[in-house]
């Protein structure tokens, strides 16, 4: 899949490219299934899965696919545009819910588990946080397979739709900042970037990850003086040289931590845990002593956040003023920009599903594709992820034993 507006096309018959030798060992017959895309119930989620190019793709692929009524909506993506493409618009989450596969966003919520059925495939994020140990538990006996976008992996060892969603976040942080500083009521009337004459803004990012990047390359780019600020020399070092700029960069030590926050017109929050958990890496003393009007907008919230006197807010009312700070804490910053996002999803999800109906099902799938198996969290009703099961007291196995025994 490309950028929009382009034709997208699908060559499927790999055999015709194979010597007449190898054609003998075939693989599974591809077979056609039935996704279903319901509307996200979280307010605060705007962005669908798949855009209507992509559905449209599919539906050529011999499947169908249900889209329930609005579910693109927020997105920009009208009815019509899906019904064109070939979707079947349907006016019931219930209806949705009847489909082999299901694509969303959010989480499923406890009343959209109760709508699932076994043997069904559930793509979607998982986001433990707010997460308890029922929660798994009704969606392990529902005997299920549940696939996390924030856990595939690619075959080079990445997270091809975290990075995705972690470029365009980092761009929004930095539209954000420039947003409230010159707000009238959260700001004090200035413009991020550098003007002749006029001293530049200067931002401070934690973290020195896909966000920081793309937050530093947008700060640059209008102008602004940046420092990056993480524990991993050699992510700073790979940092300055993707960016072609030897920009500020310090280890995470208190006193110039905080000399630089003390400083700085905008803070960035984007360190991000594996262990799905961030510990608070800026104290409320250090808050206090910044300027006031300036902001901060703490990506890292979903994960506990980066500063101590972050609390998560909502795009409905996404800001509040701490110590004369206008914090930002928003957690899914990327459903700010519904339709661009929404696009970047669809990109990778579309070869994906395609991928997986010509593998057979999702079993031949992980076979073929480990790295895919790495966003396995739930297989036929049993736990594949250590994490979620450690986090939650709840028995796991691991993924390819389960496989083996089945053969």
């Amino acid at each position: 899949m490309t950028e929009e507006g382009k034709t997208y096309i699908r060559y499927s018959d790999k055999n015709s490219l194979m010597p007449k030798e190898e054609t003998l060992e075939r693989k599974p017959e591809k077979k056609t299934f039935i996704i279903g895309i319901p509307r996200e119930s979280d307010p605060n989620e705007s962005r669908v899965p798949l855009a209507p190019m992509a559905v449209g793709v599919l539906v050529k692929n011999g499947h169908r696919v249900l889209v329930e009524e609005n579910a693109g909506k927020a997105a920009y993506f009208p009815d019509n545009q899906y019904a064109e493409a070939g979707a079947e618009i349907v006016h019931s989450i219930e209806e949705v819910y009847k489909s082999n596969m299901i694509v969303k966003i959010s989480a499923p919520t406890d009343e959209e588990i109760d709508l699932m059925d076994k043997g069904q495939t559930l793509f979607s994020s998982v986001s433990l946080q707010g997460r308890s140990k029922n929660y798994f538990q009704k969606l392990l006996n529902k005997k299920v397979n549940a696939v996390a976008y924030e856990y595939i992996k690619d075959k080079a060892g990445a997270f091809p739709l975290v990075k995705s969603m972690s470029e365009i976040i980092g761009n929004a942080a930095i539209m954000i900042a420039a947003e409230y500083l010159c707000h009238s009521e959260y700001g004090k009337g200035i413009m991020l970037g550098g003007f002749p004459g006029v001293r530049p803004s200067e931002v401070v990012i934690i973290g020195a990850g896909t966000v920081a990047e793309y937050a530093a390359r947008t700060a640059l780019g209008m102008g602004a003086q940046v420092k990056i600020f993480d524990d991993s020399i050699y992510k700073m070092r790979e940092l300055q040289y993707k960016l072609g700029n030897r920009v500020f960069t310090a280890v995470l030590q208190p006193p110039i931590l905080e000399k630089a926050i003390k400083e700085a017109d905008a803070v960035i929050g984007a360190k991000h845990s594996l262990s799905g958990q961030a510990c608070y890496m800026v104290p409320k003393e250090m808050i206090m002593e910044m300027k006031q009007g300036a902001v901060i907008v703490d990506v890292s919230i979903d994960q506990g956040g980066c500063f101590e006197t972050s609390r998560q807010t909502t795009h409905t009312h996404p800001v509040y003023k701490e110590f004369g700070v206008t914090h930002y804490c928003v957690p899914n910053i990327a459903s700010r920009v519904p339709h661009t996002a929404s696009y970047s999803l669809s990109n990778f999800l579309m070869t994906l599903l395609l991928d997986l109906t010509e593998a057979g099902g999702i079993e031949n799938l992980i076979r073929e594709n480990k790295a895919f198996g790495k966003g396995v969290y739930v297989y036929s009703g049993i736990l594949t992820n250590e994490f979620i099961g450690d986090k939650y007291g709840l028995s796991f196995r691991d993924l390819d034993l389960i496989l083996s025994a089945l053969h």
